[in-house]
């Protein structure tokens, strides 16, 4: 009898330890999958993060109301930073250490994911499609990053080439943020022009908060500026435009990276915002209405938030859809590194995003650069490059 039950005992502790390593990742049971976003819902870019976050769980609750992802239901925790260092890593430490999410979605802020970096790698927690696309997203070690789109960098090389070639152009300048998120956005800026043989003529530096640009671009009209790349917040990129019409600024052409293709900057009235171009990882929405699963999701939004969803929920959409299918593909046995398998076997055309998706080793998603020009309070796509 004591040979049996301990034989049964130690049955019962194989299985219970064969359990344990299959689900050895923290924020993984049987039953859920806890994912964490670390996001700003209240400060310079609450346009994009409070929508993104939106978007993503009224996806998870589609996901979670069939069933959820081999029988794991999504739990979606997010906390708000408000575009600030100090709160950013009070939240990661809270998802990381306390809630123990098994990753990170939709994080927004360059300097706030690369400081959340280390924390990530320590606790071996995967960083899916953050918002945010500068290079540093896919800096070594590369194992836990994924990137949904092309790189500031990549964008602004790219605008900036376009629009010279379009317009004949010869002097450039920059109005940007000086930390990482706008230092890249300046750095590709210039170096197109000097690949071009066009001057980088003049450059401007501003804060979070800062409002008032009348004497930052009085400086760069001086300057000779035909080109100014952006890399500021939602309302400030939009003071600048009307400013610059104030004053009238006429012969220049601004242009700004992903971070500035928002639907609210194209909807502001008085065409304060007309011609202003951005170099973007996405198409724009409201040219794709015609295909019945971008309609049926917008009418999907607007039905539960009341609003058009702008280009905060697609990027909170798409990345929502890119992390299930890579929980589908990661298999039942859901763990760090099948997942990693799963997100690099990805290959699908992201009918939100309007591109086609294929992570594979790179594991950057999206390589298209999409460029397009605010005309008639609509983005327009001019080009994919």
């Amino acid at each position: 009898m004591k040979y049996r039950i301990a034989k049964s005992l130690l049955a019962l502790s194989v299985a219970a330890g064969m359990a344990s390593a299959a689900h050895a990742d923290q924020g993984v049971t049987d039953t859920e999958i806890l994912v964490g976003s670390n996001n700003d819902l209240s400060g310079i870019f609450a346009a994009f993060g409070a929508p993104a976050t939106n978007a993503a769980n009224q996806y998870f609750k589609k996901i979670n109301d069939k069933g959820g992802v081999h029988g794991r239901t999504i739990r979606f925790i997010v906390e708000d930073h408000s575009y600030q260092m100090p709160k950013a890593m009070q939240g990661y430490n809270k998802l990381i250490n306390s809630d123990k999410v098994f990753a990170m979605l939709l994080s927004l802020g360059t300097s706030m994911n690369i400081a959340g970096f280390k924390l990530q790698q320590a606790k071996n927690i995967p960083n899916f499609s953050p918002l945010s696309a500068a290079r540093q997203m896919l800096g070594d070690p590369l194992d836990l990053k994924y990137a949904g789109f092309s790189s500031y960098y990549d964008q602004m090389r790219n605008g900036i080439k376009y629009l010279a070639g379009e317009t004949g152009a010869k002097k450039v300048c920059a109005m940007y943020l000086p930390i990482d998120f706008g230092k890249e956005i300046k750095e590709g800026t210039k170096d197109q022009a000097e690949e071009m043989g066009l001057t980088f003529a003049d450059e401007t530096t501003h804060k979070g908060d800062e409002s008032d640009f009348v004497g930052s671009l009085t400086k760069l009209k001086d300057s000779g500026c035909q080109i100014v790349a952006t890399a500021l917040g939602v309302r400030q990129t939009i003071t600048v435009l009307g400013t610059a019409k104030k004053l009238g600024w006429s012969d220049v052409n601004f242009i700004g990276s992903s971070a500035a293709f928002h639907t609210a900057i194209a909807k502001v009235p008085g065409g304060i915002t007309e011609g202003f171009y951005a170099a973007s990882g996405w198409s724009d929405i409201v040219a794709r209405m015609g295909d019945p699963e971008v309609k049926g999701w917008v009418d999907e939004y607007q039905a539960e938030f009341g609003e058009f969803p702008g280009t905060g929920a697609l990027l909170g959409r798409s990345a929502a859809e890119g992390f299930v299918r890579a929980l589908e593909a990661a298999g039942k046995d859901l763990t760090v590194d099948s997942f990693r398998k799963g997100v690099e076997g990805l290959v699908y055309e992201d009918k939100i995003a309007g591109v086609p998706v294929n992570y594979g080793a790179d594991h950057q998603g999206g390589d298209l650069i999409i460029i397009s020009k605010i005309e008639g309070g609509n983005w327009k796509e001019l080009a994919r490059q």
